[in-house]
Order: structure tokens, then sequence, then C-alpha cells
């Protein structure tokens, strides 16, 4: 892969998805798309460059996001989040929306989608009579058509179940099936995936209580970031929450949102917004 052919790769995934690698990043696309190359029996990574230089909104394009988009997850992924969503956002929210009884909460960038189950299993178990009652959503997005289908299957292997689940939950909501374990359809019904890109307009969609942007933004322009958190702010309820990952920041980048210091975890609210 000559420089060139590295340089406009990388302009096609940047266009496509916002995820800008360095360029020190080379070996990312040379080790990722290896096994992409094979299954399609394309000789080399300057075949691929030439053919998506030749087709650049053509099916490759997809296959080399699918490939360098980092797919990292795992459940109840820190501490500190899902113990304060326990312990301090669920139960303010549902004082606050009693009225209306419903809450809604968003999971962008699911990946394999630990991360809405783990907020499903948390809902289940920590609040089963407002999962029976209320009108709770849960909307988990993802760039990854292919890892939008494996999300919504809810099947996991032993590695990916010994990653962050307690024994007992995992008991608790799957069943083991040969060497992966699959999760209860109780679990899984309370998610909807769909596919959505952060950088290019996104679609209506319900105000939200709680929008989960972990661990993303870190892979976008600063330009991107502030795009990305005016969009969230418009559609975070007022009095909602948004949490990011712990190396991420909306300090020089959005005036719209503030930490919430009494808060562990993450967790930042509308600017002047009520405690």
């Amino acid at each position: 892969m000559t420089d060139a052919e590295f340089a406009e790769l990388r302009r096609i995934l940047r266009e496509a998805c916002g995820v800008a690698l360095d360029d020190g990043k080379r070996y990312l696309i040379e080790g990722r798309m290896g096994p992409v190359l094979r299954r399609l029996e394309i000789a080399s990574l300057s075949e691929f460059a030439a053919r998506v230089a030749a087709q650049p909104y053509g099916p490759l394009r997809a296959e080399l996001v699918d490939a360098l988009v980092t797919t990292e997850s795992s459940f109840f992924r820190d501490l500190h989040p899902w113990e304060t969503l326990a312990t301090t956002i669920v139960p303010r929210l549902l004082e606050r929306r009693a009225a209306e009884r419903r809450l809604t909460f968003w999971c962008a960038a699911t990946a394999s989608g630990q991360e809405p189950y783990s907020l499903a299993m948390l809902l289940l178990d920590r609040f089963p009579e407002v999962v029976s009652t209320w009108k709770i959503g849960i909307l988990a997005t993802d760039i990854s058509r292919p890892m939008l289908d494996r999300a919504a299957a809810g099947r996991f292997s032993q590695l990916e179940v010994n990653r962050g689940l307690p024994a007992a939950t995992l008991l608790k909501r799957f069943r083991q099936d040969g060497l992966h374990w699959q999760l209860h359809d109780d679990v899984r019904r309370m998610i909807e995936f769909r596919p959505l890109n952060l950088c290019l307009p996104w679609p209506a969609m319900n105000a939200c209580d709680v929008i989960f942007l972990r661990n993303v933004m870190i892979y976008f322009t600063p330009e991107d970031k502030k795009l990305i958190l005016a969009r969230a702010a418009r559609v975070l309820r007022p009095d909602g929450f948004l949490l990011l990952g712990g190396a991420e920041t909306v300090l020089n980048l959005d005036s719209n949102f503030e930490r919430a210091p009494e808060l562990k975890g993450g967790f930042y609210r509308l600017t002047g917004a009520k405690a």
C-alpha cells in the first residue's frame, strides 16, 4: 500500500463515519483488512484501494468501515456509571416522570450490544415493577449493520460473558448453547436496534432521559465532536443526563453541557439544568 493509497483509505473512512486515523495507524489498516481481502479474494490493499476509489460509495466502503471501526465492548463496563444509574439517576428520573410513567434511553455506538443489554438487566433486577408497568424505551444504534445484527441476536461467547458479567446474572438471564450463551428473550425484547451514523444528520427520535455516548468520541476530530454534542443537546430532555467515557470531556467543545460533579462515572447535564 502506497502513501497515496493509505491517505485515500483514511479519507474515505473519515468521510464515511468520522473516524480520523493518524499517520501511525497504517498498521491498523494492514492488520484488520487482511481477513477482508482473503474473504473477498482481493489480492492486495493496493487493489482494494483502487476499487474503492473507482466506486467510493459501493459495498467495499462498508467493508472498510466495518473492519476499521473499533467494536470493543463489555458487560457493565466500569463500575461507577452503573452504580450511579441504579442508586441516583434512575430513582431521580422515576420521581420526575411519575406522571407520564415513561423513560427513554439511547446507547450510541452500541457495537455488539453489551451496553444496552447491561442497562436492560440492571432495570430488570433493580426496578422490576417499573419495567412491568412503565413504558421503557432503550434505543441502541451503531454504524455497522453486521454488528447490529450480531447484537440483536443476543448470543455471546464464553470470553464475552466472562468480561464484567456477574455469575448470578449470567445464570439468571442467559442459557448455555454449546460454546455460547444465549440471552433470554425478555431482555432482548427491551432493546430496539437501529443503524445510525453519528456524523451524518440524525433521524427523528424520541427525546431521551439518558444518552450513553461512551468511548466513541475519542475517535473523532474536534469539529465532529462539537457537531455530535450539539445534536445530543437537542435530543436530551432538559433535565436528562449525558454519559461519556472516562477519557472524554465536553471541555472546550460544547457549552451546552456541564459536568454533574455530585455524580460518579462521567455524567453531564445541560448547563443550568435542575440537579
